[in-house]
């Protein structure tokens, strides 16, 4: 009798030994499953040291701490997946503010999330790093609203940036 259990049904990445890394962006890879705590808010957060994709003009690899973290609703993102997708920005051409909008409204689909942000803290290329924000609350909730305040005070206390 084998200790494993088989992943939740619809999973189809996790546990699987054999899955190939896709190198262009590809939404498709990302799979959920069902929240079994939608009794009560809490938040789910990814920390992802090593997001690559390209610079658009000149092919450059851009390299980032991507932190994602949101509130669920029905639907949770599969680690897994999620990792997969991430890795399929590495031969992406793409700006900084685009990769990390396109990442936050990837999940916005997958999950419906109660709230979401998503925040890329780019290494720097020509002497300038750049960290983009972007968050959502889902409409009509208070959701809405605390997506509204953080947007509007997610930086005011910015950490020192020494080691980038």
């Amino acid at each position: 009798m084998s200790n494993q259990s088989s992943p939740p049904e619809g999973l189809t990445l996790l546990g699987n030994q054999n899955v190939p890394y896709r190198y262009e962006y590809d939404p498709s890879i990302l799979e959920r499953f069902v929240n079994k705590h939608q009794d009560n808010d809490y938040f789910v957060k990814f920390n992802c040291p090593e997001f690559t994709s390209l610079c658009p003009l000149t092919g450059q690899p851009d390299f980032a701490s991507i932190y994602i973290a949101y509130v669920p609703d029905v639907y949770m993102v599969e680690s897994k997946s999620l990792k997969l997708y991430l890795f399929s920005f590495r031969n992406h051409g793409d700006f900084h503010e685009n990769c990390i909008n396109t990442i936050m409204k990837d999940l916005i689909r997958l999950m419906d999330p109660k709230y979401i942000e998503i925040w890329g803290k780019f290494t720097p290329r020509g002497g300038i790093s750049i960290d983009p924000y972007c968050n959502y609350g889902k409409k009509g909730t208070e959701w809405e609203g605390v997506a509204k305040k953080r947007l509007h005070e997610h930086d005011m206390y910015p950490e020192p940036v020494d080691n980038r």
